[in-house]
């Protein structure tokens, strides 16, 4: 099956290996997008587009501004990927590690290999505004004095040759990434994901698809008032709800007023339709995100 995604970056970047990853088995047209915005955007007006945004990083943290993005543009969340992040020195082939003189790369990736770069000198370090993309510029220019650090899925993609691999600080550094769709498509892409018993093995209990499904994200705010927040997480440590995640933003214009967006584990899919329908009385604008499964891997 070719899928058409929509990603932030260019291809060989992280948002393109985890869409390629979770698609396992499928042909990947990346549509190439600069900012998140533009992600949902294209999965907006097209229902045949997917998007994949990074949401979480192990790291860094949550990326909050992208549940409100998918919130606003109505995308429906179907499913979600945990990619471990490595970063690679990549440079044109036949240079060394002793020729470069500048290194370019996202401000994070810097970041992440901090520890490499201190040991490695005095390099000159300019800031890009993706990894694969400095990669493909350095290619583009024949920069021979040059290097990017990038995924080497990125150093394959441009004919790079690989310096050094696996240079990132902290090995154990992963980003969460979320996979949406147009609301009209919804539906159908998440009978396709997991409606078969050989693609997911993550019951929770029911049969046909939802037996898949064992992860909500939630949207909602709460009345001003003492004890609303403590007597929702009441109500889902009750339905033996697992709360993975609980982050607050602001609702603009209306001061120290916030949206609340949760992610909830379960293993009985009707326990928590049970929970929302608790819950949803003591909140307001509330709505469901997306149902999908926890951590899928592709296939």
């Amino acid at each position: 099956m070719k899928r058409k995604v929509a990603i932030q970056g260019i291809g060989g970047c992280n948002h393109y290996i985890a869409a390629r990853d979770f698609f396992c088995g499928d042909e990947i047209e990346n549509i190439d997008c600069d900012t998140f915005s533009q992600v949902a955007d294209n999965v907006a007006v097209d229902p045949g587009v997917l998007g994949v945004m990074a949401v979480e990083n192990t790291i860094a943290g949550s990326i909050l501004q992208n549940y409100r993005i998918i919130r606003e543009k109505n995308l429906v969340i179907v499913g979600e990927y945990k990619l471990r992040i490595s970063h690679s020195l990549v440079a044109l082939k036949g240079t060394g590690i002793e020729d470069i003189k500048e290194i370019n790369s996202h401000p994070m990736a810097f970041m992440q290999c901090e520890n490499f770069l201190v040991a490695l000198g005095n390099v000159k370090l300019v800031e890009k505004e993706d990894t694969a993309g400095s990669a493909k510029w350095i290619k583009d220019n024949g920069l021979k004095d040059h290097a990017a650090i990038c995924p080497s899925a990125a150093a394959k993609m441009y004919g790079l040759e690989v310096l050094a691999e696996g240079i990132e600080t902290n090995k154990c550094n992963f980003t969460r990434f979320l996979v949406v769709a147009n609301k009209k498509a919804a539906t159908d892409v998440i009978k396709e994901l997991y409606s078969s018993d050989e693609k997911r093995g993550v019951a929770a209990g029911n049969s046909g698809t939802n037996q898949w499904i064992n992860k909500s994200s939630i949207v909602f705010t709460l009345p001003h008032v003492a004890g609303s927040l403590s007597k929702v997480l009441s109500v889902l440590s009750f339905y033996d709800m697992n709360l993975s995640m609980i982050q607050s933003l602001p609702i603009v214009g209306k001061e120290w007023e916030y949206q609340f967006y949760i992610n909830v584990l379960f293993e009985d899919y009707g326990r928590y339709l049970q929970a929302v329908d608790a819950i949803m009385p003591l909140c307001s604008d509330f709505k469901i995100m997306g149902e999908y499964a926890d951590g899928r891997r592709g296939f």
